[in-house]
Parts: structure tokens; C-alpha cells; sequence
């Protein structure tokens, strides 16, 4: 996958690109959430993000420590180029805050490296977290807390893929289903 690429230079805005795109598939947060995450939002000692989505509501959403380790990578590298008195997590090189166009430009052209989705965005990585999750057999409450939704209807639009592919593999196991 491309985030993995040994190859690719290890530069401040390929490391940035490469973290928002891997935050985006491991914790299902919204673009409007990952343009606000503040520094103090990470607690690496818990493995935790705090982020502030819809509605001003906070949720906790885990972090695994590789991901806790690429932060830090990240954040050394953004205090060099950057300068250390930022508040927000993601900045462009200039400092100055990231804006939800810019972070759509830079999903849509690493995604479209690596896959041939027709559309490909930052809330279809949010999807692709929900997507993995359910086929993974995580319970539907779980993932609705983990996406921030305040009621379950809105967290049954990703189950589809989840429950039509143990659909397909019904009829396709179950003697009485054909």
C-alpha cells in the first residue's frame, strides 16, 4: 500500500499526507473533526483521541501505538518545519492551519494511486473504517459510538456491504438458500 512505500521520501508534507490518510482509515473521523484535532487532543499514554463532531458532542476514539508512534514522527517533523507554538495537529508548512479542500486534494490524490473507487474522499475513508468494522464483527452500537452518531439508523447506511456480502455467502453455503 502506499503508506507503506519505503521508497517514497520521508519529507514533512508526504509524512502529513500519509498520517491524515491513515487517521482518517483507523479512527472514522469526520474531515471537519481531523481539520480541528489540537495537540492536546492526543493522549499517547492512553492510546486515545478526544475529537469535538457534530453538534459540539466529544467522543474518545482509541489509538494503536504504531499509529501513536507515526503522530510523533509526524509532530517532530511539523515543530522543525513548521514551528513549535502551533496548536492544531495538521498545519501546511507555512504553519497556518489546514482547510477541508486542501485535505481533500490530498485523500483524492493518494487514494486514486491505490485503488480505482470512482470516488474517493475523505468520508469514503470514514465509510471504509465503518465497512472494515462490521465485516470484522464488531457490534453495530460500538461502531455508531465510534463514528459519532447519535442515533443507529444513521450507522445502518454503512452495514450494507457488511450484510450483502454474509448475505452472498448464505446463498452460496446454506443448503436451502439456493
Amino acid at each position: 500500500m502506499v503508506i507503506d512505500n519505503p521508497y517514497l521520501p520521508d519529507d514533512f508534507e508526504r509524512t502529513r499526507d500519509l498520517l491524515i490518510i491513515e487517521l482518517l482509515y483507523m479512527t472514522g473521523i469526520r474531515l471537519s473533526e481531523l481539520i480541528a484535532i489540537e495537540d492536546k487532543d492526543v493522549d499517547f499514554a492512553a492510546g486515545e483521541l478526544r475529537v469535538i463532531g457534530k453538534r459540539n458532542k466529544q467522543r474518545i476514539i482509541p489509538l494503536d501505538i504504531s499509529l501513536c508512534g507515526k503522530i510523533t514522527h509526524y509532530m517532530q517533523m511539523r515543530d522543525e518545519k513548521a514551528g513549535k507554538d502551533l496548536s492544531r495537529l495538521f498545519v501546511r508548512s507555512n504553519g497556518k492551519i489546514m482547510y477541508p479542500k486542501l485535505v481533500y486534494n490530498i485523500v483524492h490524490t493518494i487514494m486514486s494511486q491505490v485503488t480505482t473507487l470512482p470516488r474517493v474522499s475523505p468520508h469514503v475513508m470514514r465509510h471504509s473504517f465503518a465497512t472494515e468494522l462490521l465485516n470484522g464483527g464488531a457490534d453495530i452500537n460500538a461502531v455508531k459510538e465510534l463514528l459519532g452518531h447519535s442515533s443507529l439508523a444513521a450507522t445502518q447506511v454503512y452495514t450494507h456491504t457488511g450484510f450483502g456480502e454474509l448475505y452472498n455467502i448464505y446463498k452460496r453455503a446454506h443448503p436451502r438458500a439456493k
